[in-house]
């Protein structure tokens, strides 16, 4: 029976003497998933992937990839994963296709026989052909995260890891790796996907992991996600004490005041109609009322205490 997790981890914990990078995190990444593994820059994405793809040794837990232990069973997962991890090792003076062509000849998996034909298929795939004979060095920063992804579509592969694959890309850079792996998903493959940019993560992922500090403290698909970020009133008045007041009377004990401006998470009951005719009733010179969508962004600082970057 097909595993139905691509990846998964049980109390996966990485040292580094005294300092904890991973702190016992279970992650579930489902077969045929987009997996946005979010969180701010040194909350510990990267130190997790490395210890999935067996660069680094977990100093505890345990780990599986496409149903293999790791790095117990590595030798028997690795040939089914691609893996860009802090941007395309290449040289510069090479050609695209010439790097391609050096990366896939030091694979003792591939056959050189079908190496043409998999490199114009990986070029093609990733919209790299017209300028497969240019040198690396002149590449765009799209063009050269294109070619490390190329580089991991030489094989075929069930999952695809990508670590930051839009840092430091511009518009257009984002957009094309953007669609790049919405096509790969859409193919099949299971994609992970480590960003610190919540809007990438929001517009391409199906499931998302936040780490924080080294702890994985949310994890959910993204509607799930997005259904936690629960709503907020806001009420304008000159009266911020008295409004305080009626609003914990009534159960809304989280409510806080800045300025003329009282703010707090929206109740389930009562309703919002009520909420207003008891502040009135109260003597509360309401000049405004209003329900407020939470979005991901206010969600994610709340669980992390930290911001995160959504450009």
């Amino acid at each position: 029976m097909t595993d139905p997790l691509a990846v998964r981890s049980t109390g996966l914990t990485k040292r580094f003497g005294s300092r904890t990078a991973v702190d016992g995190i279970d992650l579930v990444v489902p077969a045929g998933a987009v997996y946005g593994f979010l969180g701010p820059n040194g909350s510990g994405k990267t130190t997790t992937i490395r210890m999935l793809l067996g660069l680094v040794k977990p100093t505890a837990g345990a780990a599986q990839v496409l149903g293999h232990e790791v790095p117990g069973e590595l030798q028997l997962a690795l040939p089914r994963v691609g893996a860009l991890i802090e941007g395309p090792a290449m040289h510069g003076h090479l050609s695209g296709r010439a790097n391609l062509a050096r990366l896939d000849a030091a694979d003792r998996t591939a056959d050189p026989r079908t190496r043409g034909r998999r490199m114009g298929e990986a070029l093609e795939r990733v919209g790299l052909t017209a300028a497969a004979s240019k040198k690396f060095k002149n590449y765009s920063l799209g063009m050269k995260q294109r070619l490390g992804i190329a580089a991991a579509l030489m094989q075929p592969h069930d999952l695809l890891v990508l670590d930051e694959p839009t840092n430091g890309l511009d518009p257009q850079g984002t957009r094309e790796v953007r669609h790049l792996v919405s096509s790969l998903a859409q193919d099949g493959t299971t994609v992970l996907v480590s960003s610190h940019l919540l809007s990438e993560v929001e517009q391409m992922c199906s499931h998302v992991g936040v780490m924080s500090r080294g702890r994985l403290i949310a994890q959910d698909t993204l509607s799930g996600l997005k259904q936690q970020a629960t709503a907020r009133l806001r009420v304008e008045t000159p009266d911020p004490e008295l409004a305080l007041g009626v609003l914990t009377s009534l159960g809304l004990g989280d409510a806080t005041s800045e300025g003329p401006i009282v703010t707090g998470p929206m109740p389930a009951d009562p309703a919002p109609e009520r909420l207003v005719a008891a502040l009135v009733e109260a003597g509360v010179r309401v000049r405004g009322f209003a329900v407020e969508g939470q979005g991901l962004e206010d969600l994610f600082v709340q669980l992390t205490g930290e911001g995160f970057d959504v450009a």
